[in-house]
């Protein structure tokens, strides 16, 4: 009996060892996630960004350019 007793509590331990590495492994891909959603929304952002520089400096490239075709044609 006490051999019984004694491989169920060694079997009981073995199995609450275990459980923190569940633990640990969610808390790792809950992280990995949260990163993944981070760079995700960094990406984004860098595209809205860059989008609106671009059409920024085309409208600075075509305002310059009118004005040398307006300041080009009032010379004359």
């Amino acid at each position: 009996m006490k051999k019984v007793a004694l491989t169920v509590a060694v079997l009981a331990l073995g199995l609450a060892a275990c459980k923190p590495a569940a633990t640990e492994n969610n808390a790792a891909t809950e992280t990995n996630v949260e990163n993944a959603a981070a760079t995700e929304t960094t990406n984004a952002t860098n595209e809205v960004t860059n989008a609106a520089d671009s059409a920024l400096n085309t409208t600075d490239s075509n305002a310059a350019t009118t004005a040398d075709t307006n300041a080009t044609t009032n010379a004359q």
